[in-house]
C-alpha cells in the first residue's frame, strides 16, 4: 500500500496521511466504484466496510448481484470514504475531507478469512452486540459473500473551513 497525493491537482488541499487513515478507520460507509460488467459504463454503490488497518478493506454482500458481476469482469476498483463535510452557503463552498483508495477486489475467499472479516465488521458496527452478531453471522454464512479490497494506492484531499 502506498500513500501518494502527488496527482492531486490542488496541492494546497492535500490531506496528511495520519488524518487520511483516521477517516479510513472511522468512516461510516464508502462508495465502491467499478466498471460495468459489459465495459460500457460505470457502477458505484455505497457500502459499509471495515479496514483491517493493514492493506485490506472488507465489504459484505449477497453471493450474487451486479457488483459481483462487475468485479468478476474487472477487479480494479476505487473506494471513496468521506470524512467531515460542512456546506458553507454564505461562501458558496463546502468544507470536506475525502480519501480515495485504488484497489484490486478479490472474492471467493477462504472460510476463515470470511468469518474474520465478519468479526471485524461486527467489532466496528456492533461492538456491544458482537456475540449475538457472531451467532447471526454463522447462521447467515452460506448466504454472505465477503469481498477483500487489496489497497494499492491511497490519496486524500480536504478543504478545511470547519467551524
Amino acid at each position: 500500500m502506498r500513500f501518494d497525493n502527488s496527482t492531486i491537482r490542488r496541492q494546497d488541499r492535500t490531506l496528511e496521511q495520519e488524518r487520511a487513515f483516521e477517516i479510513l478507520r472511522e468512516g461510516e460507509y464508502g462508495v465502491l466504484s467499478m466498471r460495468s460488467e459489459d465495459g460500457n459504463g460505470a457502477y458505484g454503490i455505497p457500502l459499509s466496510y471495515v479496514w483491517d488497518r493493514g492493506n485490506s478493506i472488507y465489504i459484505h454482500c449477497a453471493p450474487t448481484g451486479h457488483k459481483l458481476l462487475c468485479i468478476d469482469a474487472c477487479p480494479q476498483v476505487s473506494f471513496c470514504v468521506i470524512g467531515r463535510t460542512q456546506v458553507k452557503p454564505a461562501q458558496f463552498t463546502t468544507a470536506y475531507e475525502s480519501v480515495i483508495v485504488q484497489c484490486t477486489a478479490h472474492r471467493s475467499l477462504h472460510e476463515a478469512e470470511r468469518m474474520s472479516a465478519l468479526s471485524l465488521l461486527l467489532s466496528k458496527y456492533c461492538p456491544d452486540n458482537k456475540m449475538q452478531g457472531i451467532e447471526y453471522a454463522q447462521k447467515s454464512f452460506h448466504r454472505t459473500e465477503i469481498i477483500r479490497l487489496d489497497i494499492e494506492l491511497v490519496s486524500a484531499k480536504s478543504k478545511q473551513a470547519f467551524v
